[in-house]
């Protein structure tokens, strides 16, 4: 699975780092206190948070996470999005809560 394919199947929209939305995704990961994600968080995962500050562009990057999923519509400040184009990390937003977005995943993952 690709972040394309991540957003198709959970309805939402490309924000940022589109130039990488060919990134494999192996795996989700749901948190939001960045000092655990930084530690836990699996490679080419998508991390869903309801973080929006600038700093979780940079624990994307450390990580080497495939792409932040923002769910319940959460709006993104402009000042992450130009941080997620600057440093090519996708950044999705979406209606549905991280429970369903992480339901989909699993199923579409299964399917791989």
């Amino acid at each position: 699975m690709n972040v394309t394919e991540l957003a198709e199947i959970t309805g939402g929209t490309v924000l940022s780092g589109r130039e990488s939305v060919g990134n494999s995704i192996s795996t989700g990961y749901c948190c939001d206190l960045l000092s655990h994600v930084m530690a836990d968080a699996p490679q080419n995962c998508a991390w869903m948070t309801v973080l929006t500050h600038t700093n979780i562009i940079a624990v994307a990057e450390l990580a080497g996470i495939s792409c932040i999923v923002i769910p319940e519509g959460i709006a993104v400040p402009p000042a992450t999005l130009e941080k997620a184009d600057s440093e090519q990390i996708p950044v999705i937003s979406t209606v549905l809560g991280s429970y369903e977005i992480s339901w989909r995943l699993h199923e579409a993952l299964q399917e791989d």
